[in-house]
């Protein structure tokens, strides 16, 4: 306890004297904000109202650093991988670097870049797209009707499968996630593509289509065919205090050399070292999540609600995904169970305390069906509405896998406390 109140502290000292520094927000049209204000945002909000007086380039970015205190053990058997031992310390922080640009009246730009993360010590860019909500760079006020209700993305950028990718922690930007750790089945993949929205009256729906790969190349052609994407769902408030928001999203590629899917996540998860063993092996720097291997015809569904009143809120997954690996002849599936309970306080909502379990179950490509279980406990305090201070206690546990695999009766638990900075 000594230990954590000594580093708890010190962390705490260093970010009040950030705060000096940190950049004020400056808004752009049509755009979800880095901050606390962002919290509960999905799709950039959709408005026809303009502040554009000619090209604005937004420069911000965010800042990470844990300090974790996290045990690991499986069975010990003879056949099972020995784990790496691990101890109590800091993580390695992370960064991003984000620019965000007014390009034309209902034109935005976005590109951000990783410029530090647990899988890649130099800096690359993650993605980029271009945003239309307005068509006034053909003529003004053309189609202004229709646009009002329509938006346009395209670019190499995060496709908007569900809508888990927007409360999880993106490389640094961790100030959407109550928590620390990210979700089981991770689902987040950056693909080049276009999405068409259409907004009334709280209805949504999105259609996309993308080449269906992470990595872009034009080598092996006939080895790739597109993947489709498409969401529907309701937001809006049902009265004063009661906000309600459900959607149905759907992923699907028909023939890929690698669907990327639940491995697109390239800068790292939270817990780091976890279930590696002593030559290194084991889950690298994808430690805690599943991926259940489904790389190719892959079909994925996601059921999402989110149910806030007053400060209270509930948001949920219910997520079944079907597909191979490209070496199999018969498909597999996966199912993929969360639900997260929030309670938000204080003047300005700027404190949290809430909970998360999770559940995964599936067969492996062994043929063995397992499953496993996360269940989360989270604290936070929005020091500013830049600087977010949290704590989490984690406990997974995973069921039944053979005994020559490294999870082998396994299971981690402890704490975790970030520092997050987003401006």
């Amino acid at each position: 306890m000594k230990t954590f109140t000594k580093y708890f502290s010190f962390v705490l000292i260093a970010l009040m004297a950030t705060s000096a520094i940190a950049q004020s927000s400056r808004d752009l049209d049509n755009y979800r904000s880095p901050d606390q204000r962002g919290i509960n945002q999905f799709e950039a909000p959709k408005d026809s109202l303009s502040n554009f007086d000619g090209i604005k380039v937004r420069i911000g970015g965010a800042s990470t650093i844990q300090f974790q205190g996290l045990d690991h053990e499986n069975s010990g058997n003879e056949a099972t991988p020995v784990l790496e031992e691990i101890g109590k310390n800091f993580n390695l922080a992370t960064a991003n670097l984000d620019l965000d640009v007014a390009l034309y009246d209902g034109v935005r730009m976005h590109l951000r870049t990783y410029l530090s993360s647990q899988h890649h010590p130099e800096a690359w860019v993650k993605g980029g797209y271009i945003q239309i909500d307005k068509l006034d760079f053909i003529s003004e006020g053309f189609a202004e009707d229709l646009m009002n209700k329509l938006r346009f993305k395209i670019g190499h950028m995060e496709v908007n499968y569900g809508d888990a990718h927007f409360r999880r922690t993106d490389n640094a930007m961790a100030l959407y996630n109550p928590f620390v750790g990210n979700y089981l089945m991770d689902s987040f993949t950056t693909e080049v593509g276009a999405e068409v929205y259409y907004f009334n009256e709280g209805w949504l729906g999105m259609l996309g289509m993308t080449n269906g790969k992470l990595n872009q190349s034009v080598e092996n052609p006939d080895s790739t065919s597109p993947s489709f994407v498409a969401k529907f769902g309701y937001d809006d408030y049902v009265s004063e205090d009661l906000r309600l928001r459900l959607t149905g999203s759907v992923y699907h590629t028909a023939q890929t050399a690698s669907a990327y899917l639940y491995s697109g996540d390239r800068s790292g998860s939270r817990y780091y070292t976890i279930f590696t063993d002593v030559d290194g092996n084991g889950d690298g720097f994808r430690a805690g999540r599943i991926n259940p291997g489904l790389r190719n015809e892959l079909t994925s569904i996601m059921i999402n609600p989110f149910l806030k009143y007053g400060g209270l809120e509930f948001f949920g997954i219910y997520e079944r995904a079907k597909g191979k690996a490209s070496s199999e002849a018969s498909e597999r599936t996966w199912n993929h169970y969360a639900g997260e309970l929030i309670y938000r306080f204080g003047e300005e909502e700027d404190l949290y305390l809430g909970g998360r379990y999770s559940l995964a179950e599936g067969e492996l490509q062994s043929g063995d069906d397992v499953d496993i279980n996360r269940f989360q406990l989270g604290a936070g305090w929005f020091m500013t509405k830049n600087i977010l201070m949290k704590l989490e206690y984690v406990n997974q546990k995973y069921n039944d896998y053979p005994v020559t695999d490294i999870h082998n009766d396994g299971k981690f638990n402890g704490f975790m406390v970030e520092a997050a900075i987003s401006f």
